[in-house]
């Protein structure tokens, strides 16, 4: 199951990621992952929240630049080897990472990581076929 995720390219000045979060938390967007990359000059800030197509709405609005992009979120024992586990999935199919973060969800006992690969489609299948289990879009958005 497809997860969108938000990128939105931040300039490395203070205040402005506090900004961004209060347009979504004026928004009543929920945050549920986030991952930062930065350089000297901007950073990435990838987010995975509860309505991605009102998230960017909103920040496109405050003038923000925002890309959706379609991740895989993996739900996998969380014990030592569990990211081991998935990346040798995709080693053995072929299927680069691009990036991954760790991600809230609703999964009891069980860790989540998002995964951007460059095939998200074939992510799914060969993870599926290996036994993980894809994370519900509703559990990870939490609505």
């Amino acid at each position: 199951m497809i997860i969108k995720q938000l990128s939105v390219f931040v300039e490395n000045k203070k205040g402005r990621l506090q900004a961004i979060t209060q347009v979504l938390a004026d928004n009543d967007i929920d945050i549920s992952a986030l991952s930062l990359a930065d350089t000297s000059d901007f950073g990435v800030l990838r987010l995975i929240v509860n309505k991605p197509d009102e998230a960017k709405a909103a920040l496109n609005e405050s003038g923000v630049v925002v890309k959706i992009t379609d991740v895989v979120a993996v739900v996998m024992d969380d014990a030592p080897g569990g990211v081991a586990a998935v990346l040798k999935v995709f080693l053995d199919n072929e299927i680069s990472v691009e990036y991954m973060y760790a991600c809230v969800g609703k999964t009891t006992g069980k860790a989540l990581m998002v995964v951007k690969t460059d095939d998200v489609t074939s992510a799914e299948s060969v993870l599926e076929s290996a036994g993980f289990a894809l994370a519900n879009p509703a559990d990870i958005y939490r609505i």
